[in-house]
């Protein structure tokens, strides 16, 4: 009698939130009081080697509820899938995701709905490569190149970079990749820290990480701004007295300032030598970037953890607006998407030096810089992966950073698996911290919201 082929059983999700704004932890000149959380998915199988797949999507707190209805929204798609033909095309879920016409309207592949398909894709990506014993960076880095082209979607970036462009680009990225892969084993990728400028920190907490991080082996940190002009100042001054002048310092200021203002604001700063400035204005305005990036240089211009999709990122190539591209793991429609993007600022001659910091963003992209140096771009040059000391401890597979480098995960997937403990702990609100501390915190007239645990079910 033949056996059934394992498949998707069961599409769970949690709402899971870490009450971090109560330290200023992620505090900047737009988000004063984030608390980072996750909007989480499982995709449970009846794999006889029980293989499940997780993913997630970042949010600062309430967005969790609306993360965790959109994932939900799409479920039938992945329900019943086979596990062979999933994670032989994980492309095969991330179109049918974007092609799903009315929840398309929504965006289309931009927004709510976009980031939890994100979700959902990266999710069959852990999945695939824990089928397929390796950490994810890996299997992408191994992956044959014409299958890699084959999970990218060109429509929208056809213009500006074609399949045999991207065909080319692997193909020579593949010269000397086993050495790379080598030296990424011994030495690690390079990051760099937003640990000690976060914007509610006082100055003698600024300094005092700051020295921490030099000494921890980090070569660039980077501090919020674009609240107070002279309280920036003051910082960046403070800063730069702590490291020295050999260090980087990268300034973020979080989509704070019209145009005009980035330029005025970032020329005041300069004093200090930044690096980079980081979100001076909204994600979305290209032709703004252009103009501040004439208007600052020779400080350098940064974008990526709130562009929407590829085709704004190839936009903002095309315009030469900026000089830094950053990615970020769960804003776009997963790995597929982040295939195009990486493959775009190849094409372009960009250097990617990734967003992260959020709960579990470090653990995500760190795959995707290793992937993009060992198999891709091939140089760690002017390429720092950002790192924040925050929540790591809630994964399986936790980021190692020795010396300012992360060390290259050696564990099968993608790294998001979280500990089911924090799961249950940290759910909102039926998990065992949110009922006491909202039992001890609600006003009277506050009732707590329905859970959004589905499933019941811990990781």
């Amino acid at each position: 009698m033949s056996s059934t082929p394992p498949r998707v059983t069961a599409v769970d999700t949690y709402d899971i939130r870490f009450p971090t704004s109560r330290e200023l932890d992620g505090s900047d000149a737009m988000n004063p009081d984030p608390d980072y959380s996750a909007a989480y998915v499982v995709l449970r199988t009846d794999d006889p080697d029980g293989h499940q797949g997780h993913g997630f999507t970042f949010t600062i707190g309430r967005g969790n509820d609306v993360q965790v209805a959109a994932i939900r929204a799409l479920s039938h798609h992945v329900v019943g899938r086979p596990l062979d033909a999933l994670c032989a095309d994980p492309g095969s879920l991330n179109r049918d995701l974007i092609g799903d016409s009315q929840l398309r309207w929504l965006g289309p592949e931009k927004g709510v709905m976009h980031m939890a398909i994100g979700a959902v894709v990266n999710a069959a990506w852990d999945l695939a490569a824990k089928r397929a014993a390796k950490p994810l960076w890996r299997l992408l880095a191994e992956a044959d190149p014409e299958w890699l082209v084959s999970q990218v979607d060109f429509r929208y970036i056809a213009d500006a970079l074609t399949p045999e462009e991207a065909l080319d680009l692997l193909k020579a990225g593949r010269q000397g990749a086993t050495d790379r892969t080598a030296r990424l084993v011994e030495r690690g990728y390079p990051g760099y820290t937003t640990s000690p400028g976060w914007l509610g920190y006082s100055d003698e907490k600024l300094t005092r990480l700051a020295r921490q991080a030099v000494a921890d082996g980090f070569t660039q940190i980077k501090l919020k701004v674009g609240a107070d002009l002279d309280d920036d100042i003051r910082r960046c001054r403070t800063a730069r007295a702590v490291v020295g002048p050999d260090i980087r310092m990268a300034i973020d200021a979080n989509q704070r300032w019209n145009v005009g203002d980035a330029v005025q604001w970032t020329n005041a700063l300069a004093e200090f030598e930044p690096y980079w400035v980081e979100e001076p204005t909204s994600p979305d305005d290209i032709l703004g970037h252009a103009l501040i990036r004439r208007g600052v240089a020779p400080v350098k211009v940064a974008t990526g953890e709130h562009v929407q999709n590829r085709v704004v990122f190839k936009q903002l190539l095309q315009a030469g607006a900026i000089d830094i591209l950053q990615i970020d793991a769960a804003r776009v429609g997963g790995v597929n998407e982040n295939l195009a993007i990486l493959l775009l600022a190849a094409k372009f001659g960009v250097p990617v030096c990734p967003h992260a910091g959020g709960v579990g963003l470090c653990e995500l992209v760190q795959h995707l810089s290793m992937f993009d140096f060992v198999a891709l771009s091939g140089t760690t040059e002017d390429r720092v992966i950002e790192y924040v000391d925050h929540l790591h401890e809630h994964f399986v597979d936790p980021v190692v950073v020795r010396q300012g480098h992360y060390a290259a995960p050696t564990a099968p997937g993608f790294s998001a698996t979280m500990h089911a403990s924090s799961i249950a702990e940290f759910t909102y609100p039926d998990g065992e911290f949110w009922v006491k501390d909202l039992a001890t915190t609600a006003p009277e007239s506050t009732q707590a919201p329905e859970s959004t645990e589905q499933n019941g079910a811990a990781a």
